[in-house]
């Protein structure tokens, strides 16, 4: 019976852990940072570069500190570029059961500068978000996450 409760509370306590473990560390799995080697000009003309020798599209940029800036506020610049391969968005489109992640779509790079100078390229980490949903999901987001990672490999440091 003691070796029971023993083994109980053991588990429980590893639960406990695991738990804070995950909580401490999602966040630095879910959205990847890179400094770029570029200027905040160069490194967006060199996405779309890269965008357009890969096959892809970036329907729109949003570019937020233009978008606060009529309210008052100055921030540093940062532009949000949707990013579409329309191969892998008909995959997802095409069923159902798929559509679910269409919130996620397109994908998106932010391109932002900081009070530092710095210019950094972030987004989320959608290889690891793809393992979450299996089927064509994670395979058509794997894919997409791998080309994304391919589209910046020679912007980023």
């Amino acid at each position: 019976m003691k070796t029971t409760i023993t083994a109980i509370g053991g588990l429980v306590v590893g639960m406990i852990l695991m738990a804070v473990l995950v909580i401490a560390a999602a966040p630095g799995m879910m959205i990847i940072e890179d400094d770029s080697r570029y200027s905040y000009e160069e490194t967006l003309e060199r996405i779309h570069a890269n965008a357009k020798a890969m096959d892809w599209k970036i329907p729109t940029v949003h570019k937020l500190h233009e978008a606060v800036a009529p309210y008052g506020y100055e921030v540093e610049r940062v532009a949000v570029l949707e990013l579409c391969q329309p191969h892998h968005a008909a995959q997802i489109l095409a069923q159902d059961d798929s559509r679910v992640v269409t919130s996620l779509m397109p994908c998106r790079l932010s391109v932002y500068e900081t009070s530092d100078g710095r210019v950094v390229i972030s987004r989320m980490n959608s290889g690891l978000i793809a393992q979450t949903f299996g089927g064509i999901i994670a395979e058509v987001m794997a894919e997409a996450s791998a080309d994304n990672e391919q589209m910046i490999a020679d912007i980023i440091r």
